[in-house]
């Protein structure tokens, strides 16, 4: 067994499986990927660690066991779409790949959009579309989507991207609206009415694009 399959393995049982991560399909999904190559080079040897890791300016890979937790909250279905805003190195939109029909990786960085679909390519995964735009508009052209995961921290849902969720469509978001922890909250559509709840506390980074609004001093 090679230092990565340890690792990954050391992942799956320290890190999501005490964590209430429960789901087999996830867990499966996890196991499959090589998450190193998700990663720039200088950072594989550290790519199963329990934090975020630092990928370049204002941009992090989340955390296994948050991942992990909101990708088992909106429970995807095998013939469902997915929208991922902020892929980044696609390495969640590859989860969701494994466990979906088809995903589609928003992402304005060209150079971690390049990083994503080298390791895309390396696990043979075709039904990840990494497409260019500003994080917040989400993406109309292919809505409405099952499942839309936010790859990072949001000060807020943005209006047009929950426009985006379809009828009985879930959507998974760390919210950090001010200072503090953020909240990892689940928003569901039923009716045309979007609920929300919060599932746990996490400390994930916010996206670029998606931080607060300036507060006005007087």
């Amino acid at each position: 067994m090679s230092v990565y399959q340890t690792a990954r393995a050391n992942m799956i049982e320290s890190q999501l499986r005490p964590n209430r991560v429960t789901d087999e399909r996830v867990i499966a999904a996890f196991a499959r990927l090589r998450r190193e190559l998700f990663v720039p080079e200088h950072l594989r040897g550290v790519a199963y660690v329990d934090e975020d890791l630092p990928l370049g300016p204002g941009r992090y890979l989340m955390e296994p066991m948050v991942a992990a937790r909101l990708l088992q909250s909106v429970m995807p279905g095998a013939k469902e779409a997915a929208l991922v805003v902020g892929a980044g190195i696609g390495y969640e939109a590859a989860l969701l790949a494994l466990l979906m029909r088809s995903v589609i990786a928003l992402e304005e960085d060209e150079w971690l959009a390049r990083l994503g679909r080298a390791a895309l390519v390396d696990h043979r995964i075709g039904s990840v579309v990494y497409v260019d735009g500003p994080l917040a508009g989400g993406h109309r052209q292919r809505a409405p989507y099952d499942v839309i995961l936010f790859g990072g921290a949001a000060a807020e849902i943005p209006s047009d991207i929950a426009a985006q969720l379809g009828e009985g469509g879930r959507m998974a978001a760390v919210l950090r609206p001010g200072q503090g922890v953020g909240r990892a909250t689940l928003a569901t559509r039923t009716g045309g009415v979007l609920a929300q709840r919060v599932i746990f506390d996490a400390a994930t980074p916010l996206l670029p694009g998606l931080v607060p609004k300036p507060a006005f001093v007087f």
